[in-house]
């Protein structure tokens, strides 16, 4: 036998031999399980919408994770999800920030003001191009849980009145009236983030936390209306906003670091802050900076006294760049609080709940998906958008991902899962 003939055969018959033994896995069929996901709706504010880099705009919107979630739930019986998109010519809605460069590791940021979705201001509030058609995706940028049975909170909020027929102060419906204004077999609730987000991304000077018994009130008013006519539903935990890269990108460490990299710098022990109680003190670990005092260009900066701000107790950083020690915890305080309502309702209405604190914290922390390196970096994190707060497209379908194992373990469906692979993290120049 010819011997090249015979190690030719062998070899054949070794391939063959390996494809026969190949094992092979058993994917679950799609099932919905006890839910029926024929129409649903999502409730919340900047989170669900898809916000992202400080705006919202059309590819935010493409990129939420209830139409994320949509779209998976197709397989198991879901119908059409309608978002009340922006129009393609007017693509850039609110306006967001873009990164433009990225230098020495230092980036540059700029807005983007073209293409905006903006038909006029009144009374202070920006108003949008109408949307008129079919909504599922009920996300409302900056709406407080306890926004959502207030009459006439368009007056307030211009993103809220493009989703409402007629012209402005025309229409008094509240916001869970117009969620639920059709029937609905499903419902996901991510509503209470910004109960307590607008006091710490201001450093504690803003508007104060929602009341601990208010919240659980109007929760528990929310859900009612939700589970009233026997639908099934998720519920999202309030994420921790400390773990955020918003509180984590500019440190202590961080600034002493830039400013004694400078001449005028050197041998600077102490950045001092303004506590939102107290006299101006040296900072410690436990307080945190916000992102925005990156761009604000003060630091170092003298007053007309000549007194370089943030180097000096009597000119130190202002409230609003900086959550202190004593806030932290009150944030954290509060938090806790609504999340244990959160449970306790939704536990006592049966219902999946997506636990965002545990997950952003999760996350945030540092886990790689997929070969895809997830951290709460600012830029190379590929969780956070440039604002620091929202996520990334890639950030909201794990998000998507983490709603669906929920769903799935409550209501024994099999709703696959979404392919991460498919999102960016935040856009490079």
């Amino acid at each position: 036998m010819n011997s090249t003939y015979f190690y030719k055969s062998a070899l054949a018959i070794a391939i063959l031999g390996l494809a026969a033994c190949k094992p092979t896995i058993d994917v679950p069929a799609p099932t919905k399980g006890t839910a029926d996901f024929t129409r649903y709706i999502a409730l919340g504010n900047s989170l669900t919408a898809g916000f992202a880099d400080g705006g919202l705009s059309l590819e935010g919107q493409q990129n939420s994770f209830p139409g994320m979630i949509a779209e998976q739930m197709k397989s198991v019986g879901g119908g059409s999800f309608s978002t009340p998109f922006f129009p393609t010519d007017k693509a850039n809605g609110t306006g967001y920030l873009k990164l433009t460069a990225l230098t020495n590791g230092v980036p540059t940021i700029v807005p983007e003001t073209s293409n905006l979705a903006i038909r006029g201001q009144v009374n202070g509030v920006t108003l949008y191009t109408k949307y008129t058609g079919e909504i599922n995706n009920f996300g409302v940028p900056n709406i407080k849980l306890i926004h959502a049975r207030l009459p006439k909170y368009a007056d307030f909020n211009g993103l809220y009145e493009r989703l409402l027929p007629g012209e402005f102060l025309t229409n008094p419906t509240t916001y869970l009236e117009f969620a639920t204004s059709k029937p609905w077999t499903f419902f996901s609730n991510w509503l209470g983030n910004n109960d307590i987000l607008a006091y710490a991304t201001a450093g504690g000077a803003g508007a104060p936390p929602t009341d601990k018994g208010v919240f659980a009130t109007e929760y528990n008013a929310v859900i009612d209306k939700l589970t009233s006519t026997g639908a099934k539903g998720v519920v999202g935990t309030i994420p921790g906003v400390t773990s955020t890269a918003f509180f984590n990108t500019v440190t202590l460490k961080t600034l002493l670091a830039a400013i004694n990299a400078t001449p005028a710098g050197a041998n600077v022990k102490d950045i001092y802050i303004q506590p939102g109680v107290g006299a101006p003190r040296a900072a410690t670990a436990g307080d945190l900076f916000t992102l925005t005092l990156s761009s604000a260009g003060v630091m170092g900066i003298p007053n007309n006294l000549g007194i370089p701000y943030g180097l000096d107790p009597r000119n130190p950083v202002a409230t609003q760049y900086v959550l202190d020690k004593a806030e932290v915890l009150t944030v954290n305080d509060y938090i806790n609080s609504y999340n244990n309502t959160i449970k306790s309702i939704a536990n006592a209405k049966g219902l999946a709940i997506m636990d965002g604190y545990t997950l952003l914290n999760e996350y945030a922390a540092g886990k790689p998906v997929n070969g895809i390196p997830v951290s709460g970096a600012f830029i190379q994190g590929n969780l956070f958008s440039l604002d620091g707060i929202h996520l990334t497209p890639l950030g909201y379908a794990i998000t998507a991902n983490a709603f669906i194992s929920a769903i799935n373990a409550k209501y024994g469906s099999n709703i696959p899962v979404v392919d991460i692979t498919r999102y960016r993290g935040v856009k490079l120049p």
